[in-house]
């Protein structure tokens, strides 16, 4: 059975691939040449040319969802195109939380991508990831130095896990059967609040370190000011507001159930940081 990863060099990707050793898999990348070790392919999602011979032969494609807002439907659609027409098993795609009900605005492209998998008549799994740990420490020397978490997200509580424990998952849906139709809702097995999550990085520093809550148009002009750009700083915080209201404050250990052992918690995932 021959397994395809998309997006190989990516952060997900490389650890979806480095789980699936051992078996037939083949990587596909805008730049395959950085990929070691499996037979990889050129597949751009912005050249729909490319895809169909990268997809070629392929049993079960993982499907690691593109990281351009607002490109995504437009370069999800041409993956699922080439996918048909090289008659693609199956696709696992990397999708979000309650992708049709969630009110995060980076939702909708996930959900229209559903929409997509689902015309195609491919089976399908929907491997729906809640946020990755890693989005909260990507600047933790700079949270620590000036000792503030910030963030629009109230008392609301996220159920994270690392992208090491979602590619253990998305390889094990890969590799086994029974699969088909489902959408796994995966998350760590305790949700947190960023007010938790900033006493857990105080700890683990032994410096103080505060959650401060800001107005979304305030927090999205602070990101601008670290140098994110406007279009992904206004959807972050975006996404903040809605996970103040719940969107994200979703654990059901399907997770854990997959990867047979508990998620990843904040204060071990801080002790390799």
């Amino acid at each position: 059975m021959t397994i395809t990863v998309t997006g190989a060099t990516g952060h997900l990707g490389k650890l979806i691939l480095s789980e699936l050793q051992g078996h037939d898999v083949r990587a596909v990348a805008r730049r395959p040449e950085a990929v070691d070790g499996v037979d990889a392919r050129l597949g751009d999602y912005d050249r729909p040319e490319t895809l169909t011979n990268a997809f070629a032969g392929t049993d079960t494609l993982v499907f690691v969802s593109a990281s351009d807002l607002g490109k995504r439907i437009v370069q999800h659609r041409a993956i699922v195109d080439a996918a048909i027409e090289a008659k693609v098993g199956r696709i696992l795609y990397t999708s979000i939380t309650n992708a049709d009900t969630n009110p995060i605005t980076i939702a909708r492209e996930h959900e229209a991508t559903e929409e997509l998998i689902k015309a195609s008549g491919i089976p399908y799994t929907f491997l729906r990831n809640n946020w990755y740990l890693e989005n909260y420490t990507a600047n933790l020397a700079g949270t620590v130095e000036h000792g503030a978490v910030l963030g629009s997200a109230g008392d609301g509580r996220v159920a994270a896990a690392t992208r090491a424990d979602f590619a253990a998952a998305a390889a094990v849906v890969a590799t086994t059967e029974g699969h088909d139709g489902k959408a796994y809702e995966l998350g760590g097995d305790q949700a947190f609040t960023l007010t938790e999550l900033a006493e857990a990085i105080a700890r683990r520093y032994g410096k103080p370190v505060v959650y401060r809550d800001l107005p979304v148009e305030e927090y999205a002009k602070a990101l601008e000011s670290f140098g994110v750009p406007s279009g992904f700083a206004q959807a972050l915080a975006q996404s903040d507001a809605a996970i103040a209201q719940g969107a994200l404050d979703v654990v059901t250990g399907e997770l854990s159930r997959l990867i047979g052992r508990p998620t990843t918690t904040v204060e071990e995932f801080l002790q390799k940081s």
